[in-house]
């Protein structure tokens, strides 16, 4: 029986890739594990962590910054020149009968008018549903806001408040017109 010639390319072809195969898959094989033994990893150790050492707590023996203490120092004098000059600021606020709107924050109040009688401006400030008039030196706020100037449409202060060194020091602010929508 005569074998036909596409057999015989079918099963010399498959006879070509049976033979190919199993060496090239060694070849792949050697050289996959010469690639393994080749890298060598590099960790790096990690570091020892730090020791936490406590502090004992020493804030407790200085003074609060808003105690009386504090300000009795700076009345004292014990302090630097600047505390000389931070202490004649706030001496006489200190040394002053506190007046009544003295007891709000500025931020509770509303300046909703003004009135101008015999040439001099007051101004209208409304506290909790309460209005009052305020004329210059008149003290507003919790900051011993003392009033320099009324205008139609604001009241300027100059306040004495601490900076971030416990200094005492003049802020100006104002407290403008509010006008009420109805």
């Amino acid at each position: 029986m005569p074998r036909s010639p596409s057999f015989l390319i079918v099963a010399c072809t498959a006879a070509l890739l049976v033979g190919c195969t199993s060496s090239g898959e060694d070849e792949l094989q050697a050289w996959m594990q010469a690639e393994r033994n080749a890298i060598k990893p590099s960790v790096q150790p990690i570091p020892e962590p730090t020791r936490f050492v406590p502090q004992p707590y020493s804030v407790e023996r200085l003074v609060p910054p808003f105690s009386t203490e504090k300000l009795a120092s700076l009345l004292r004098g014990t302090q630097s020149a600047t505390s000389a000059n931070s202490a004649a600021l706030i001496e006489p606020e200190l040394a002053r009968r506190r007046q009544p709107l003295e007891a709000f924050p500025l931020d509770a109040m509303a300046m909703v008018g003004s009135l101008d009688r015999n040439g001099e401006l007051i101004a209208l400030v409304r506290v909790d549903r309460l209005l009052y008039q305020v004329r210059p030196g008149n003290y507003l706020g919790q900051n011993f806001g003392r009033v320099t100037r009324i205008s139609e449409t604001e009241v300027t202060l100059r306040e004495i408040v601490q900076d971030a060194a416990g200094e005492w020091i003049e802020r100006p602010t104002a407290l403008q017109l509010v006008e009420e929508a109805k």
